[in-house]
């Protein structure tokens, strides 16, 4: 397959976010990504500004909302760099799909990861009746358009008391290329296979995403660039 030209952000419905798709190739799918995400090091990413976060501002304990969840990966990851560093910190995961919230729980179950919780929510439709230390969001900007990105970018911002974290594919022909020979390594599963390619196609450059995030209230945010074409957007309320 050619590698495409990518001046233009293309979205398109991804094999996993489709209604039909049978929970074999579902949970095959979670555990792709799970390898994915571990060699992706975001989480260790993610961990090290919440740390800092409770530094700066004096916090013995964090209460972390991680959107769109999926498999709960970066969620017990963040669990397990807090129990490793002794520090108090309640995670928990929100993703519309049951087969993936099953799949986060039985996970945590295996790994006897504490301070977690995993509930069936619709980021997009529910509401969040609470407010969170800090509100982290991690491969799902690039799964919408750009009045629903805003949405749930103001939504975020509303109920996060400290900082917002988001974390998602860069829009770049390396991208592609990690994602098609990365997935193909790490992965048996086609659907991963398949929207690994559709997910940088959808994604953000660095200057779309600040104008999205300025333009939905997270103004003066940080966006830096790291392994594997990622950018981690990091905002702080005063």
């Amino acid at each position: 397959m050619k590698s495409p030209a990518m001046p233009a952000r293309i979205r398109e419905d991804e094999v996993m976010d489709q209604p039909g798709l049978d929970d074999d190739s579902h949970r095959s799918a979670l555990a792709g990504l799970r390898r994915v995400n571990y060699w992706s090091r975001t989480a260790g990413r993610i961990w090290n500004v919440l740390r800092q976060l409770a530094e700066e501002r004096q916090l013995s304990h964090l209460r972390v909302l991680d959107l769109a969840c999926g498999g709960g990966d970066v969620t017990l990851a963040l669990a397990k760099h807090a129990q490793r560093a002794g520090f108090s910190m309640q995670v928990d995961g929100w993703d519309k799909s049951s087969t993936a919230i099953d799949f986060a729980r039985e996970t945590a179950n295996s790994q006897g990861v504490n301070h977690v919780a995993f509930h069936v929510h619709d980021v997009l439709a529910d509401p969040i009746d609470d407010h969170f230390d800090a509100v982290i969001c991690t491969l799902f900007l690039h799964h919408l358009e750009i009045d629903e990105a805003q949405m749930l970018l103001r939504k975020i911002q509303s109920v996060a008391e400290h900082a917002v974290l988001i974390d998602d594919l860069r829009r770049t022909t390396a991208g592609w290329w990690l994602a098609r020979l990365g997935t193909q390594i790490l992965s048996r599963s086609p659907v991963v296979h398949t929207d690994a390619l559709l997910s940088v196609r959808a994604a953000f450059t660095n200057e779309e995403i600040r104008e999205l995030a300025e333009s939905a209230g997270l103004v003066g945010c940080d966006i830096h660039s790291h392994w594997p074409q990622r950018f981690l957007l990091v905002w702080k309320r005063s």
